[in-house]
């Protein structure tokens, strides 16, 4: 069965399951669509479940899945308190029905309704755990148990008091450590990082509190360092040069384009009178020099 709704409460098709049926036009409906449909009698669901088992009869798979979106509803109505939409916790409880009849075995002598149930809320569970929070509030097995047991004990906003919190960890067989935890990430809202200003009242969203990747200390001291290397640093080395050693340097290594670019040693060579080879070596030798130089700056 689907639904007109931003979330199809039944898909078109399930793992490995077809299945359609009239479309009603919204929740209230649906459920009220589902709640006609007629239950199976033992004989009946193990007639069925043998057919789709033995010869993979779709029709049998359809016939035991409408049966039993009644138990969708019913179970997806007690997670209502979690704040997701009726429509998207029937859909995911669908989906847990379909692998149940995917995986029941009429031999066992087991109902299918019961055999279901786990499927149905373990589905259920994932969606919850996934959509409720932008950051997971539970990733393990343990967290996962304690997080829905935890939910169904505390009532109201209130803190859990240091007896109520020894009274769940017993109950539960976990820490009281662990309890407190997942109180804590339960309690904690979650808040746009970039707020909608009202009606030209001004407020900061809690981006305006973070500070600016340039705003560390260590960035800050290793700029102004590069700062005085670049202003004073440099200068001081080149005021340490003769004439010409300072004219090769420049010439090398300072020049931009707007004055021509860099000079090969070739053209120094040919502006001093000296070899290539020699210009080189009083270059090397000035970078050397300014190097000493620019050690107080490091």
């Amino acid at each position: 069965m689907t639904l007109q709704h931003s979330n199809a409460l039944v898909p078109a098709g399930g793992p490995g399951l077809a299945l359609s049926v009239p479309a009603v036009g919204n929740i209230d409906a649906y459920i009220s669509a589902v709640n006609r449909l007629p239950m199976l009698s033992a004989e009946r669901e193990t007639e069925l479940a043998r057919r789709f088992r033995d010869t993979g009869d779709l029709d049998a798979a359809r016939e035991m899945i409408l049966s039993h979106l009644r138990l969708v509803v019913s179970v997806a109505r007690q997670y209502l308190g979690y704040g997701l939409p009726h429509a998207d916790l029937i859909q995911e409880g669908n989906i847990g029905l379909m692998k149940a009849v995917k995986r029941f075995d009429p031999e066992r002598g087991v109902r299918l309704v019961s055999f279901a149930l786990h499927w149905i809320k373990a589905e259920i569970h994932e969606y919850i755990l996934k959509n409720w929070r932008l950051v997971k509030v539970a990733t393990t097995k343990a967290q996962r148990k304690l997080f829905f047991n935890l939910r169904s004990r505390k009532t109201g906003q209130h803190t859990l008091t240091a007896d109520e919190v020894d009274a769940i960890a017993r109950e539960l067989n976990v820490r009281e450590k662990d309890v407190v935890e997942m109180e804590t990430r339960m309690s904690g809202g979650e808040l746009a990082l970039d707020l909608q200003p009202d009606d030209g009242e001004e407020k900061f969203s809690p981006s305006a509190w973070l500070a600016a990747p340039q705003a560390d200390p260590v960035q800050v001291l290793e700029a102004r360092r590069f700062d005085r290397l670049q202003s004073e640093g440099i200068a001081e080395a080149l005021d340490a040069l003769d004439a010409r050693s300072r004219r090769i340097i420049e010439a090398r290594w300072l020049r931009d384009e707007s004055e021509g670019g860099t000079m090969t040693l070739h053209e120094l060579a040919a502006e001093f009178g000296v070899s290539a080879e020699r210009i080189r070596q009083v270059e090397a030798k000035a970078l050397q020099k300014m190097k000493g130089a620019l050690a107080a700056y490091a």
